[in-house]
């Protein structure tokens, strides 16, 4: 296409790009990326207390008793929001170096679960396969004692678990970790049990990021030294470089190969070229997770009065959907259910 050339008079120029932008109707009717309350899915902590905490480093979130919990997935419900991802905050006493209590058919998790479930079967529900959450040395694998966090023993800890959250009624599990062969090792296990059904989200591409602390902080479940073992100070053997984009693909395509339904990066805002060419590299549903440091930011910003909400949560949003994402793992998701359906 040649452009025409502007000349002084106005009448001359043939081709306006701002035509498809004069009117809400035209521009809704052009736009190329849709942003719903279906696509968006809202991560929920979960404690043993009697009471839901507010949770300092996440403004707005809580760490939600059973009773709270399922009343706050009723309000995100009517709202238009009907899967949800469920953490753990475990009682420091039930952690262990080995992380048993992950795969424990009485704990947190799969309790959960079983209410939630009584309560309303329709909502999917995805559950969080890792063991930091349970490990007293914090981390997502089992610890050597010469300090390595070991791989193929921590599969088989993470097959126990994803296959006690699937007989609790997960209808999605996510394995978080980032060891090597999990997602094959859990579907063989799933399957073995009779739990065919039952999905696996990889978190495939998933970061050693610094975003992830108030996260971290909500479960407690950053690396920390408990005892005279060396512990790694961070995930770097295991989450991935974040100068990395090839590796992510590499990450995406065995985790297909080894039967992940739907795969994940991890974080987005930061990871958008991430997002495009995961997409662009595989058939297979596209999930990303705007994390705990992206919320904290955006809410501390529009605290302070620099930014509008509204604006910023469904723009970044978009953004994230824009780069290829099919669905979005977000702290807004009930607001941002409520601004798009204009309550």
């Amino acid at each position: 296409m040649t452009a025409p050339s502007y000349q002084d008079d106005a009448t001359s120029l043939p081709i306006r790009p701002r035509r498809n932008r004069r009117t809400p109707v035209i521009r809704a009717l052009v736009r190329e990326t849709d942003l719903s309350a279906h696509r968006l899915i809202y991560p929920l902590f979960v404690h043993a207390g009697n009471a839901n905490e507010p949770i300092d480093a996440m403004p707005g979130q809580m760490r939600w008793t059973q009773e709270g919990l399922l009343g706050e997935m009723q309000r995100a419900a009517e709202l238009g929001i009907d899967a949800f991802a469920l953490f753990p905050a475990v009682n420091g006493e039930l952690k262990t170096p080995q992380a048993t209590e992950a795969w424990n058919p009485k704990g947190l998790i799969p309790q959960t679960l079983r209410a939630i479930k009584r309560h309303n079967a329709d909502w999917l529900i995805i559950t969080d396969v890792a063991l930091d959450p349970y490990n007293s040395e914090g981390h997502d694998g089992i610890v050597s004692p010469d300090g390595r966090v070991l791989n193929d023993e921590s599969v088989q800890g993470l097959c126990k678990q994803a296959l006690c959250q699937a007989e609790a009624g997960s209808d999605v599990v996510a394995p978080s970790d980032m060891m090597d062969g999990r997602v094959g090792a859990i579907r063989a296990a799933l399957d073995a049990n009779g739990h065919e059904e039952v999905a696996i989200l990889s978190y495939a591409a998933k970061y050693a990021s610094a975003l992830y602390g108030p996260f971290r902080a909500a479960l407690d479940s950053a690396p920390r030294r408990n005892s005279d073992k060396p512990i790694p100070a961070d995930k770097k053997t295991y989450q991935m470089d974040p100068a990395n984009v090839r590796e992510a693909i590499r990450e995406i395509t065995l985790d297909e190969l080894e039967g992940a339904d739907i795969v994940m990066v991890k974080p987005a805002g930061a990871y958008l070229d991430v997002i495009r060419a995961v997409r662009e590299s595989t058939t297979l549903p596209v999930a990303a997770y705007q994390v705990s440091g992206e919320y904290a930011m955006i809410k501390t910003a529009c605290e302070r009065g620099c930014l509008d909400e509204q604006a910023v949560v469904l723009e970044t949003l978009t953004g994230i959907r824009r780069a290829g994402a099919d669905m979005i793992f977000t702290y807004f998701a009930p607001r941002a259910a409520q601004w798009l359906n204009g309550r």
